[in-house]
């Protein structure tokens, strides 16, 4: 028998915050916001796999940050990056962010540049 259930999560308060800012903007809630992109995440990702098609994981684990970007389009068989990004814009996954560790590097790396 379907129905909800509450769960106890934790989530940046930065990201919390501009959630409610998209949820009041379309008159809806950050709960509604969550359930339509996890249940749109879930389904592609068992339609996917019940079709024996493993880009979508490849592609989950490249917006989690668990795969660069070579080996992300060696094993979905692509040569462009263009293409990688046109995928992930297919399958309604975000683009993974560098760490801020190294996010500060190409600071300094840029920073030491002669001028």
């Amino acid at each position: 028998m379907p129905g909800n259930v509450n769960f106890t999560g934790s989530l940046d308060k930065d990201l919390l915050k501009r959630a409610k800012v998209i949820a009041a903007k379309s008159d809806t809630s950050v709960n509604a916001l969550f359930n339509a992109e996890l249940r749109h995440l879930v389904e592609t990702f068992e339609a996917a796999e019940k079709a024996g098609n493993q880009n979508f994981k490849t592609l989950l684990d490249f917006s989690l940050g668990r795969l660069n970007d070579i080996d992300a389009r060696e094993q979905l068989g692509i040569d462009s990056e263009e293409d990688l990004f046109l995928l992930m814009a297919q399958a309604h996954l975000p683009m993974p962010r560098i760490s801020e560790d190294q996010t500060k590097d190409m600071v300094n790396i840029l920073k030491a540049l002669p001028v």
